[in-house]
């Protein structure tokens, strides 16, 4: 709405994302404490970010930002946002009861240490002020955050104010990365850049719970290694292209499926119950794959694949032990609309034989339980359509086909249609 001063040594912005969602009937032959509803029904959810950031001195080669952001979350998801593991709306908090109290949501200190006197530009921003930084350099960042924001980043698909809005599709849904209830955790990463290649490694806090809004402080038998390499190569001449190889391995308070369902198949177990077979320093570990290619001047393509352990409970982000998806966006440059987007993605998400069974005799996962399953994949269509009203003001209209919601033949396909109001300021 309001431009910013070029090579200003502060940042202050905001914005703010309204999103209402709506779901049409669908078939389901039962339903379960954890289960996406099947009859209609509308949510609305709102999330505002305020941005401000400090440069210490306009040194390039030797550069320090102070970061802190406010943010305040309201509104719930459709079913409590519970019953898919690829939700429809990214910007829902899993516990409502949270309120819509204003939170610290970033609170860092970034240092950049050059290793060069060649600088090439950079598009200022509220995580780094600095519009020349060098080509060779080390980032490090200490602080409040939250992972998408530096890992797994994709030009095309990781951008729920403007782009897809599915968990699934924006985000790796096989990488359980270390988060609260609201997706922030506290830890520090470095990075090194060079002109084509970038690696960049991370230790986090995790929570205490699955899905919980504390952390557990002592590191030594609780945390979240986080590690990627980011190539910038295209494989066509002239067209901007990037593949990041990402790995994780958390340590936590957690059970393994397997357990919990031979405790309840032993007569031990009234029901199973993954919590009540928790361990401290349990280990869960995946990787995924990333991957966007310019095709044309207004075409891109993107695609992701996920993959972890499965034995270990969901702890953070979802249930997803496996996850395949492509897609691609088309600016809007030959209607005369060059900052409009259309787009469409699918994605296919599984979990493995001990989560299945685990859900099939009636355990409860933090997102997930119909009391029964009849196991196939998640699949997921989702399109958009994003118009640029004016200045900072976008709205955009979406559309996601679910089948089989909650990894279940015996429920769905759902349809959920969205409109979002999006405003940066």
């Amino acid at each position: 709405m309001f431009p910013h001063p070029e090579d200003a040594r502060y940042w202050v912005s905001g914005q703010a994302n309204i999103i209402f969602q709506g779901r049409l009937p669908f078939h389901s032959l039962y339903e379960g404490t954890n289960s996406f509803r099947n009859s209609a029904e509308y949510k609305t959810s709102m999330v505002g970010t305020a941005y401000t950031a400090l440069r210490r001195d306009r040194s390039v080669r030797y550069n320090t930002d102070f970061i802190f952001d406010v943010e305040s979350a309201a509104g719930r998801g459709l079913s409590q946002a519970l019953g898919l593991a690829g939700f429809t709306n990214l910007d829902v908090v899993r516990n409502p009861n949270l309120g819509s109290t204003p939170y610290v949501a970033r609170c860092q200190i970034h240092q950049v240490i050059g290793l060069t006197g060649q600088t090439t530009s950079q598009e200022a921003n509220f995580f780094a002020l600095a519009a020349r930084v060098p080509e060779r350099r080390v980032e490090f960042r200490v602080g409040k955050m939250t992972l998408p924001d530096f890992f797994d980043l994709n030009s095309v698909g990781s951008d729920s104010h403007l782009q897809f809005m599915n968990w699934t599709v924006d985000n790796n849904g096989a990488w359980d990365y270390a988060a609260d209830t609201r997706g922030y955790t506290v830890g520090g990463m470095a990075e090194y850049d060079d002109r084509a290649w970038s690696l960049r490694y991370g230790l986090f806090a995790m929570p205490t719970v699955a899905n919980g809004i504390d952390m557990d402080w002592a590191f030594s038998r609780a945390h979240a290694q986080n590690g990627e390499f980011e190539l910038r190569k295209s494989w066509i001449p002239e067209r901007k292209g990037v593949t990041r190889l990402l790995f994780y391995a958390n340590r936590a308070h957690m059970g393994t499926y397997r357990e919990a369902v031979q405790a309840y198949l032993t007569g031990t177990d009234a029901t199973p119950n993954i919590i009540a077979h928790e361990h401290f320093g349990a280990l869960k570990y995946g990787f995924g794959y990333n991957t966007e290619q310019e095709l044309t001047a207004n075409l891109r393509a993107f695609g992701r694949f996920g993959w972890n352990e499965g034995q270990h409970e969901s702890f953070a982000y979802t249930e997803v032990d496996q996850t395949v998806e492509g897609g691609a966006d088309y600016a809007g440059n030959r209607w005369h609309r060059p900052q409009d987007k259309v787009a469409i993605a699918v994605v296919s998400n599984a979990i493995k034989r001990d989560h299945q069974n685990y859900l099939r005799l009636g355990g409860l996962g933090f997102l997930l339980g119909d009391g029964n399953l009849n196991y196939g994949r998640e699949n997921i269509v989702e399109s958009y359509y994003t118009w640029h009203a004016w200045k900072g003001l976008f709205y955009s209209i979406d559309v996601q086909h679910i089948d089989n919601p909650g990894y279940n033949r015996d429920r769905g396909p759902a349809w959920v249609g969205a409109v979002r109001t999006h405003v940066d300021f």
